[in-house]
Parts: C-alpha cells; structure tokens; sequence
C-alpha cells in the first residue's frame, strides 16, 4: 500500500461576460515531510460584483491562505492552522476596507467569498465562507457539502450574508469527513454551477478523467453556453492514493510531540549536533548547532519543562514560528525550513554572527546620532513588516534585537507577538498580562488596554533614547504608573546633554515617539523615522525666535510704517 498521499488535479478559470476575473484560484501540494505533516490545499475565492477592488481580495485570500497555512505548526490540528490563517486574512482585508474610500460602503470593499479544502492523511477538511461550493463525486453522485451564506431578498434578489473583509470577525464554516481512494472534489463558483447542470458536470469528469483541466474548461464553457453572466472558475481534484493507516496513525501524534531534554555540547538531535548552549532562562533554552544534512549552523530554540502544562505559554511558543515564517523581510529573523520529520518540540531559525543591541550599547557608550539613526531605522523596517501585516510585536528591546558583523540589523524575538483577527485560548494566564519587558512596554499596557503600532513605536522610542543617552525618557516610573492620573504626571528627561551632540529637534522628536499618551504619538514608523533626519515644521515654529530679537530694525521700521498709516488716516478724516 502506499504511504504517499497523491491526487490528480485540473482547473479553469475565465472572466465570461464580465470585462475583468475577480475569481481567483489554487493548489498547492508540498514536499515531504509537509505533504504529511499538512496535507494538500485548495481554495477559491469569488469576488463580489459591486466592488472594484474585489479581485484584490479574491488574489489575497488564495495566496495568503495557500502560503501562511503551511507557515503554522505542524503541532497544530488542520482546523486550527486554517482558522487562525483565515481569520488574519479577514482583519487585514477588512483594515484595507476601513483605510479606503469604501469605509462607509463595505460592499465596494476588499471583499470575497472563499472555499477550501486541505487533504491530509486520509481525512477532508472543509473550511466555507460565501457561496462558492465544494461538491462530493461519489457512486455517480454530485453531493453538495457547503452552505452558501446567501440571504434572499425576493425569488429573484439576494445577497451575501457572510463574506471575508465585511467585518473584523470572522465566522467559518468547518467540517471533517474520511476521504476515500478515487473520491472526486468539486470546487465551483456560483457562474458555475448555477448554470451547469448535475448530470452534465458528473458525464465530463468521467469521459476526460485523464485530462481534468480540460473536463474544467469544458464544464466552465457549458455554463458560459447557458447564460451565465458572471466569472467562472471550477477545481476537480480526485483522490489517487492514500497513506497506509499506520503512517496516518504516526502523524496524529504530532500534537503530542515529548519536550526536548537539556541539550548539551556534541549531542545529536533530530538531525541536529549541538554546538553551545547560548542563552537559558526559566522560558526557553537556546541552542546553537550545525544541520548534519546542509553543514550550516542554526539556533534551536526549545521551550521550558517547567511550563509545559501551561497551554498560552505552549501557545505563543507555537505562533512564534508562524509569524517567522509569514514576514520576510532582512531585518526580521528567518526561520529554517522544515525538511524532515520532526521528533520534539522545538522551533530552528537562522543563526545570526554578531551581537545583541543591548550589548552594542554597552560597546558604544557614546555612539553618534547618524549610526543611532541607522540602526533605529533598520530595527523600523523590521518593524513595519510587521505592521503590515496586521501584527503587534509587544516586546522590542535591546536584547530582542541583534545587529551582525555587516552591520544588518534583525528582530529576533516574536513570543509576545499579536496577530490581528486572532483571539488567544482562555487560560489562567490572564489575556491583559503584560508580555513585554516593564522598561521599554507602552504605558497603556499598564493600564489593561489593547496595544496598536504605536505601542510598538512608544518601545523604538525609548530605545532610541537609551542608545543617545544611556538612560530611560521616564526613568522606572512608567511600570509604577498604573492609572491615567499617574501617567499624566509623567514628566520626560530631556536627550539634550552638554557632553553630547544631540539636536534640539531630535530630542523633540523622541519626546513626541515616547508620548504617555498613544493619541499624542506619532502615527506611523515613516513619520517617526522623518523627523529624526529633518526638524519638524511644529518645532521650528515654537522655536522660532520674535522678528524684534531677529531683526529689530525691521521691526521698527514696520512699527513705524503702521503709525504712519494711523497718522494719515487720522489727518484726512478731519
């Protein structure tokens, strides 16, 4: 029997009668030890008339789906790493919504239905939204297995009453059912199979069962034949081969993965030898070790023992590596690729030859404003990476920034990290805990409030200002300071210092990033980053000094030329 999970697959997609597609469309099938560890995905996304941007969204919703699904654990059960890309998905559409023009009319929104299914093992999983369907094509019978999420008007008018991008939540169809060896899965759009007829869709994959992306074309081109006035997409994928039971068997534990043991020097590890340990603490150990399968070396990261029956520290330990593998940027770590079977609990990354900030600090005790710059705007790149997608760091400091021997400098740390669209699991770890570290943690954390990118920004700031001065803005005081009344008497420590070259304006700058206030911070990293290289407009305008002390003789001539005026106006009116 074999142990390799294998499907045939054909599909087509056409804009019809319409002038553009905004279907959208895709599989994807991994390698090995995904393909067992995942499964294969297929998704289609159906883009909404009334919206000039939906095709946007229908492109987003595939891709993102097709990429960051197997981005997430291999820990994780396929329901969960579907429903956490899906929902991340929906709050970053929905944002776009909310920053466009279509705030007020989300139907001109990026918004689209979506339909996937993820065959792992021998198990289908169907995650629906909108009304495009996924039939079953079993005994000759066209089993339709979605809901639409239709809302009908009258006979003739309806309209969508779920869609991605319409609200920030998002609610997901699911099920589960076995899959069988020679089960045919039918994806289709309402242009589809609104139009093709049951007997007609079911004869074409039978007669072309060796060519399924042609049975595609033609089962699209018969519902454009119909009428159909809409885009038109169809997916046949049929079941070739299964995985024997017992390797399905193998692969069902992976949730149960053991914790690794205390790793020393020269051990071998799931394909790993272990060079030195790097850092230890009561939450995690770190490992650097070389890949005996590529020679290079890699950080090992595994979680603490202590803490393993506590399911939201089991939790962010997991998402780390989700949200690794979604950014890609050069100033954020990248994680390895996962290449074979893994045996414990562990997350592998790049290793990065150089030093963490904190320790540069102490190197550069005096370090001038243009390396600060540079380097402040790297760690603001990294950053904004993550902002875009829809991501809150939560705890960026010194030691959680590392800077190599070019000088490139990267994130390395994401185990505080929020991801929008996603709602933690309810433990005894309570949801408005603080996960950053107290001296560089935005106040309004302190004050049970959810963060945004300017939490984020407020934590730059005070690592700005520690790199140019070597101290804190608020000193201790922000962690002590629980209440808005406590924080409104925060005073800031001017940058400013005789034995240091820091202009006037950048310590203005910094004093606005490091607001207590959010609402008085700046809005975007860009801003931020602008006016550490220019004066601001605001401050040269306070700072500019009265046209008396700048040019007093033209002050008394302009002095003099009014009261000439008031003199003549005077004289001529008697």
């Amino acid at each position: 029997m074999s142990t390799q999970l294998k499907i045939s697959a054909g599909q087509h997609s056409d804009k019809g009668r319409k002038e553009i597609n905004q279907d959208f469309h895709g599989i994807y099938t991994p390698e090995e030890p995904l393909l067992t560890s995942k499964g294969i995905a297929i998704a289609l996304a159906d883009g909404i008339s009334s919206s000039q941007v939906s095709q946007i969204a229908s492109e987003t919703a595939v891709k993102s789906f097709l990429a960051d699904y197997f981005c997430t654990s291999e820990a994780w059960s396929v329901k969960k790493s579907a429903q956490r890309v899906l929902m991340s998905t929906n709050s970053w559409l929905h944002s776009q919504t909310q920053q466009s023009q279509h705030r007020y009319d989300k139907d001109k929104g990026y918004v689209c239905t979506l339909s996937a299914l993820i065959i792992k093992s021998t198990t289908a999983h169907i995650l629906h939204v909108g009304d495009a369907r996924i039939y079953r094509l079993r005994d000759d019978t066209l089993e339709q297995l979605t809901t639409d999420h239709r809302h009908w008007i009258s006979p003739e008018e309806s309209q969508l009453s779920r869609a991605f991008g319409i609200n920030p939540q998002l609610e997901i169809d699911y099920q589960m059912l076995p899959a069988d060896k020679g089960d045919i899965f039918f994806l289709a759009t309402d242009g589809v199979y609104e139009y093709a007829q049951a007997n007609f869709i079911i004869n074409t994959i039978h007669e072309y069962e060796n060519d399924l992306n042609e049975a595609a074309k033609i089962i699209v081109g018969e519902a454009y034949e119909q009428g159909s006035t809409d885009n038109l997409t169809a997916q046949i994928i049929r079941i070739d081969a299964l995985p024997s039971q017992d390797e399905n068997e193998i692969y069902q534990k992976l949730t149960e993965l053991p914790f690794p043991p205390i790793l020393d020097a020269r051990t071998f590890f799931d394909g790993y030898q272990i060079i030195r340990e790097v850092h230890a603490s009561s939450r995690s150990h770190v490992y650097l070790a070389i890949d005996t399968e590529t020679n290079t070396q890699v950080i090992i990261k595994t979680p603490s023992i202590d803490l393993r029956a506590d399911p939201a520290y089991l939790e962010r330990f997991l998402m780390e590596e989700w949200i690794a593998r979604r950014i890609n940027s050069a100033y954020v770590l990248k994680p390895c690729l996962q290449t074979r079977k893994r045996n414990y609990f562990y997350i592998v990354t790049e290793f990065i030859e150089g030093q963490t900030l904190a320790q540069w600090m102490i190197d550069h005790p005096k370090p001038d404003v243009e390396t600060v710059r540079g380097i402040v705007e790297q760690i603001a790149k990294g950053l904004l990476a993550f902002h875009r997608m829809e991501m809150l760091h939560q705890d960026l400091r010194p030691n959680n920034i590392m800077i190599d021997n070019t000088g490139t400098v990267k994130i390395i740390d994401f185990g505080s990290t929020s991801v929008a669209g996603i709602t933690e699991i309810t433990t005894s770890l309570a949801q408005n805990n603080i996960l950053g570290t107290a001296q560089y943690t935005a106040p309004e954390y302190f004050l049970g409030e959810a963060g945004s990118s300017r939490s984020d920004i407020f934590s730059l700031g005070v690592i700005s200002y520690q790199m140019l001065t070597g101290k804190l803005p608020y000193g201790t005081q922000v962690a002590k300071s629980r209440t808005k009344a406590a924080q409104r008497k925060l005073r800031y420590d001017s940058a400013l210092d005789d034995d240091r070259e820091i202009p006037a304006w950048i310590d203005e700058a910094l004093r606005k990033a490091v607001h207590p206030n959010p609402y008085k911070r700046y809005e975007e990293l860009s801003e931020f980053m602008f006016d550490l290289r220019h004066p601001n407009k605001d401050f040269l305008n306070k700072t500019r000094a009265p046209l008396l002390e700048r040019n007093p003789v033209i002050f008394w001539q302009g002095i003099s030329f009014i009261l000439l005026i008031i003199i003549f106006t005077i004289l001529s009116t008697k």
